[in-house]
């Protein structure tokens, strides 16, 4: 058998003593046996007998078929199949050899059986267990008995039993775990490896039991310390002070034809405020689709250049650092500001000037995708780095960023990260705890309500010729396909097929076409175009999901809508209701659809409010998803869900205070059970 090291790293832990936090996911019971008799079809149960026969039976898949008979009077009967089996096993299962099986009884050919059950020999005197069986998460080439024996190993070594009259074991000091409801470490970890033949399996499995609010808790507190330590590292950090933006914030609002908001000016103000102090700023700025984050952070920028210091923007793809880069310069430049774009598709000299720039500090301002923290890139006096739809980079790839800004005297540039998908309540107080959070929950005025409409592709003749008649108002529209090129395993209307068809079936239409794959001067003429009227409608891929503005433009038509998520289809959507004209989104959806297609779509037809449609994103994919955290290989909370934990992530959140202020030993008891690598939770 595999040693417990080996069977823990094989199961992601860090040593075998972790191995008594990898908890069950279900129970057997083989605490009773239930006689051959009284088996009925469709139970699982534990059954004991006498074999009687045993045969390898030929076939497509050779199988083992035994039969057993009620030990002693021989009154019932029980046939039994293994599809996968060596060799030893048809030695052993010899007629006369007394077994054991658990497993679920299914009618068979000869009569009532099981298909591979779980199987062992016994003797006469073979006890039961005394507690249920736990069922433990594995993967390929460990087997339950492996990683059951490896969990015991941990526990014993743990001193378990000892622990139960032992408060001195728990992490938490004593008293504590009674004052808030909960069980003591090791009465959970009991309760959840080895439950008693009358525990509350419904609780158990569904993780409502005692035992495992227990846990769950103690994982969210060693998180809520993880964040606050972190935090706490950051105040012992220097960064520059940016007090004063000269005033170039004036001169760059004195060119727009509108005003900032309420809410805007007040996230700019919290911006600034941290800008002027001495500790490094960590600040997330999330708003809904169109609130104006982007000229927030153009403004927000302005101190650090007043100082004459570099600024760095971050985006997740090449499109939108693109979007970025067109908007800081358009509001930049008349101030007399340079804004150089890197991301991989420049090349050549264009990509060796622009290094010499932001290397030279002759560019103020770096707009780019994650090429702008590659080996090679060096800025002479980076201060502030700006990060937009942070969720979509890992943890490191922030850190990289801010790590370019160095200047050798221990200063360290201020962080600004955005988003437009709004983070929930509970997850704020989870995973951005140690974030200072600004909200823009105003939109501009002149915002009209956008009435969205599931249609079934079928009626795709009927969409296009209101279209027709739309256009011909002197209105502009979208029409939006997923991919570019047809997919035969998708099976998705690409870009280009959807515009030459729309050409030809609306000729009276001046139509243009915009994708990823265009080069850059080729979609900014037809975006130029299509702001400018000259063209009715525009087809393309999700580049247009953010920084476009054509107040003009008040449908949309998205096809395959099912195959978006809840935040995308948000995104699109906010592309129009900019102007006065009533503004329609259009969502042409594919049948049949899943039910988790049907249910994001009602939530996109029936919300507008970013916030909920967050709430129903996260509810509907999980925190991980909605984080980002398993696309970029961060692991996320194993146990507790901040959703439907809230109660236990409040009590977490206040204790951790109390322990950092009064309980250094306690924290540190904490951190070394959750947290044996270190591991910051998306904070690392």
């Amino acid at each position: 058998m595999a040693d417990a090291d080996e069977v823990a790293r094989k199961l992601g832990h860090a040593a075998a003593g972790d191995l008594i936090l990898h908890l069950p996911l279900r129970y057997q019971d083989e605490t009773r046996l239930t006689p051959l008799r009284d088996a009925r079809l469709g139970e699982t149960v534990q059954v004991e007998g006498r074999v009687v026969h045993a045969e390898v039976r030929p076939g497509p898949r050779r199988q083992l078929v035994v039969e057993i008979e009620e030990t002693g009077d021989g009154s019932a009967r029980l046939f039994f199949r293994l599809l996968h089996f060596y060799p030893s096993q048809v030695a052993q299962l010899r007629p006369g050899a007394r077994v054991r099986l658990y497993g679920e009884i299914r009618p068979g050919f000869f009569g009532a059986e099981m298909v591979h059950p779980q199987c062992r020999l016994v003797r006469e005197d073979t006890p039961l267990p005394e507690t249920l069986t736990p069922v433990y998460p594995s993967v390929a080439g460990l087997s339950q008995n492996t990683v059951r024996k490896a969990v015991a190993a941990a526990l014993a070594t743990a001193d378990l039993a000892d622990s139960l009259s032992d408060s001195s074991s728990d992490s938490l000091s004593d008293g504590l775990p009674g004052r808030l409801g909960l069980p003591t470490f090791a009465e959970a970890l009991t309760a959840l490896h080895h439950p008693p033949p009358d525990a509350d399996l419904a609780a158990l499995e569904t993780r409502a039991a005692p035992a495992w609010r227990r846990i769950k808790f103690d994982e969210l507190l060693a998180q809520q310390l993880s964040l606050r330590l972190a935090a706490r590292r950051r105040q012992t950090l220097t960064a520059p002070v940016l007090a004063g933006d000269g005033g170039l914030g004036a001169r760059l609002l004195a060119g727009l034809p509108f005003g900032l908001t309420g809410a805007q000016r007040r996230a700019l103000a919290e911006i600034h405020a941290d800008l002027a102090g001495a500790r490094p700023m960590n600040r997330l700025l999330q708003g809904d689709v169109g609130s104006g984050k982007t000229l927030v952070a153009a403004l927000a920028v302005l101190p650090a250049l007043a100082a004459g210091r570099q600024v760095a923007v971050m985006a997740p793809t090449e499109i939108l650092a693109e979007q970025l880069y067109l908007k800081f310069a358009e509001w930049l430049a008349p101030l007399g500001i340079a804004v150089v774009w890197l991301a991989a598709a420049l090349k050549g000299k264009a990509k060796k000037q622009a290094l010499a720039d932001i290397e030279s500090g002759a560019a103020p301002v770096a707009v780019g995708t994650h090429a702008l923290f590659q080996a090679g890139v060096g800025f002479r006096d980076l201060a502030l780095a700006v990060v937009d739809e942070q969720h979509r980079f890992g943890v490191g790839q922030r850190l990289a960023l801010r790590d370019k800004g160095a200047d050798g005297k221990g200063a360290t540039p201020h962080l600004l990260m955005m988003s437009a998908t709004p983070i929930p309540r509970t997850l704020a107080m989870s995973y951005y705890a140690d974030l200072d959070v600004s909200v823009i929950d105003e939109l501009p005025p002149g915002r009209t309500p956008v009435v969205t409409k599931l249609v079934s592709a079928r009626r795709r003749d009927e969409v296009i010729g209101r279209l027709r008649d739309y256009c011909r108002t002197g209105a502009q529209a979208y029409w939006v396909c997923p991919l570019v090129e047809e997919s035969e395993k998708l099976q998705l209307r690409a870009a280009e097929d959807s515009h030459a068809e729309l050409v030809a079936r609306l000729p009276e239409l001046a139509i243009g076409l915009v994708h990823g794959r265009m080069k850059a001067d080729e979609k900014a003429a037809v975006m130029a175009a299509f702001k400018a009227g000259a063209l009715h409608l525009l087809v393309a891929t999700t580049v247009i999901e953010v920084g476009v503005d054509v107040p003009n433009a008040a449908l949309m038509v998205i096809e395959h809508a099912e195959r978006y998520g809840l935040a995308q289809l948000h995104q699109l959507r906010g592309r129009v209701g900019r102007g006065a004209r009533e503004s329609a989104c259009v969502l042409l959806y594919e049948e049949p659809l899943s039910e988790t297609a049907r249910q994001r779509l009602r939530v996109i037809r029936d919300h507008a409010d970013g916030f909920v449609i967050a709430r129903e994103d996260l509810r509907l994919r999980g925190p991980g998803e909605f984080l980002g955290a398993r696309q970029s290989g961060q692991r996320i909370l194993r146990f507790a869900d901040p959703e439907t934990d809230t109660d236990l992530l409040e009590q977490a959140r206040d204790v951790a205070g109390t322990l950092l202020a009064d309980d250094a030993g306690a924290v540190e008891r904490h951190l070394a059970r959750w947290l044996p690598r270190g591991f910051d939770y998306l904070r690392a």
